[in-house]
């Protein structure tokens, strides 16, 4: 879907492709310092991140070394706190799989603050272990 078709193009928000299965929500925001930006994870889905236009740093760690909150079903979110295991700076075209297992924080500037727009791909996940 990524290879075919134009992210950059698409506007802010949800755009389907095969109902709650799986769709892509567009997001186009400005990056900025770690400590601005927060830890999530999920239950339901996996996140793909596909970075359109700019640069951004995503860190990854796993959730059994983090201290997760409270989970809030209504938008399958658990915010999480912690340290980084590891860290990538996506550029256009790059991709990003972050499991249920794996907690996530976005939108951290890889060099400098900048924009960017990118989609992430929701994909419901099967058969997943259920956490707290």
């Amino acid at each position: 879907y990524a290879r075919t078709h134009d992210l950059g193009s698409f506007p802010e928000g949800r755009q389907e492709i095969k109902g709650d299965d799986l769709y892509v929500n567009i997001a186009h925001y400005t990056t900025g310092i770690r400590a601005e930006k927060i830890w999530e994870a999920h239950r339901i889905y996996a996140d793909v991140h596909v970075l359109a236009a700019g640069t951004e740093r995503i860190d990854v760690s796993a959730i059994e070394r983090m201290e997760m909150g409270d989970y809030d079903p209504a938008r399958d979110f658990i915010p999480a706190a912690g340290e980084v295991d590891a860290s990538v700076v996506m550029h256009p075209g790059d991709f990003l799989v972050c499991l249920p297992s794996d907690v996530h924080r976005s939108g951290v500037m890889a060099d400098s603050s900048a924009p960017l727009k990118k989609g992430i791909f929701k994909v419901r996940m099967s058969c997943i272990e259920r956490r707290s």
